[in-house]
């Protein structure tokens, strides 16, 4: 009998991750760095971790990677509290043990023909956003300029301030940026609906397209956008894509259950060259061409 090999065996591990610290935001939002040293060597951006949030818990839940530092053996994850999992995860501090599975996923795949990366996360679909950021600032196969916007209704999970970075093409009074990013040398712009100083007063997929609207066609044949957040919010970044003619990946957000492609539940339907096709949010993706999940 003949076995087809899954390109996801062996690259998925198990680990009894130590608690390095837990920082608590405005909004129920944490950010929690793990001690996953096999994790934190194989994960990519767009990968996540499948944590057991207590012992009482026997289901998992998926958060997405936001750093890592390979060297340290570290893993960061935000996250914010929906249902007793992650209220239970909150509680945990340094020192404590949480059993992570992972990394998980194909993750996004940047092409160096096209550097100008537009990257746009919504909620907690903003650590994914980071992560690439950060691999994008450590490669060297192309003169990457990213450009990070990220989206939220309920206050961000750090100081929002003035960019001091001039970025042609911004709507008039969208000058907050995440500070981070900021001293990396990364260009932000925050968005947000709630009326927060310095935000673009709109959705985050809107300001992309303020963006995208301002460049000429020969710098539009150097973008590629990126996007991860919830499913309304994807749709909205496929159809900026689309209009634009800019390829789009995105990461889906779906419930899980096992996480490793046994149980199917979070199998969502995707266009392929052979037809349509049932594919696996958690090992197929997340991560997933917009038009094939998106596109009419």
């Amino acid at each position: 009998m003949t076995t087809t090999h899954k390109p996801h065996r062996g690259t998925i591990f198990l680990e009894d991750a130590e608690v390095v610290a837990q920082e608590a935001f405005e909004a129920n939002q944490f950010i929690l760095k793990l001690k996953a040293p096999k994790c934190a060597a194989a994960a990519k951006p767009g990968s996540f971790v499948h944590l057991s949030c207590d012992e009482s818990l026997p289901m998992r839940r998926p958060l997405s990677i936001m750093r890592v530092d390979a060297q340290r053996g570290v893993i960061e994850v935000l996250y914010k509290i929906v249902g007793p999992g992650l209220q239970l995860l909150s509680a945990k501090r340094a020192g404590d043990r949480i059993s992570t599975l992972g990394p998980i996923g194909n993750g996004f795949v940047p092409h160096p023909q096209r550097p100008r990366a537009l990257l746009v996360g919504g909620g907690v679909g903003i650590p994914p956003m980071v992560f690439l950021t950060e691999a994008l600032r450590q490669s060297n196969d192309a003169d990457w300029k990213p450009l990070v916007l990220m989206g939220s209704e309920v206050p961000f999970p750090f100081r929002a301030r003035p960019s001091t970075i001039l970025l042609p093409g911004m709507p008039d009074g969208a000058i907050a940026c995440m500070p981070m990013l900021e001293e990396w040398g990364v260009p932000s712009r925050l968005a947000t609906l709630a009326g927060y100083p310095g935000c673009f007063d709109g959705y985050v997929t809107d300001l992309a397209a303020a963006w995208l609207g301002s460049l000429d066609r020969g710098a539009l044949a150097e973008v590629e956008m990126f996007a991860c957040g919830p499913t309304v919010m994807l749709k909205a970044a496929a159809a900026v894509a689309k209009r634009f003619d800019i390829p789009c990946q995105v990461s889906l957000e779906e419930f899980m259950a096992c996480a490793v492609g046994g149980c199917a539940g979070c199998a969502v339907k995707v266009m392929t060259p052979d037809g349509p096709a049932m594919k696996r949010v958690c090992v197929d993706g997340p991560v997933f061409e917009a038009q094939a999940v998106f596109g009419d």
